[in-house]
C-alpha cells in the first residue's frame, strides 16, 4: 500500500478510467487537469479532512470551479454509480457479503420528496382578538 492512500495505482485506474466521460474536444479555456490527478484530489479531501476550498493549488488537483464542474460531469455520466455497482459485484463474487452490518443513510437512499402537508389551520378571522388594554 502506498504511503499516500489517496494515490490511484495503475490497477485501480485501469478499472475507473473506462467509466469516465470523454472530455469534449472543443472545450474553452486551458487544458483540463488530468482525470487521474483530479480523482486523487477527490480522495485527498476526505482523507485529510480539509474542505474543497482548502485544497492547495500547489498539489495540482485543479481549482475549486474546475473540481465542481468535473464532479458534476462525472456524476451526470453515472461514473460513480457504475463504479459502485462494479465493486459491489466483485465483492459479492469473492464471497458472501455480511449485509447485517451494512449502514444505510440519506447519502445512499433517496429521501422522499416534499414536506409533510400540515393539517387544517384554525382561523381567527371569525372572532376578533380580545382587547388587552
Amino acid at each position: 500500500m502506498s504511503s499516500k492512500p489517496w494515490m490511484v495505482d495503475d490497477e485501480l485506474w485501469a478499472r475507473i478510467e473506462p467509466l469516465l466521460p470523454a472530455w469534449p474536444e472543443r472545450s474553452p479555456g486551458p487544458r483540463p487537469v488530468d482525470d487521474r490527478l483530479w480523482l486523487q484530489g477527490i480522495l485527498f479531501v476526505p482523507y485529510t479532512g480539509i474542505t474543497w476550498q482548502q485544497l492547495p493549488l500547489e498539489l495540482g488537483f485543479g481549482s475549486g470551479q474546475t473540481r465542481r464542474r468535473r464532479l458534476g460531469r462525472w456524476q451526470k455520466a453515472g461514473a460513480f454509480e457504475a463504479l459502485h455497482r462494479i465493486l459491489l459485484a466483485e465483492l459479492n463474487a469473492a464471497g458472501p457479503i455480511d449485509w447485517t452490518r451494512a449502514c444505510v443513510d440519506a447519502s445512499h437512499v433517496r429521501a422522499k420528496k416534499g414536506a409533510r402537508q400540515p393539517g387544517p389551520r384554525r382561523s381567527t378571522a371569525a372572532r376578533p382578538a380580545a382587547n388587552t388594554t
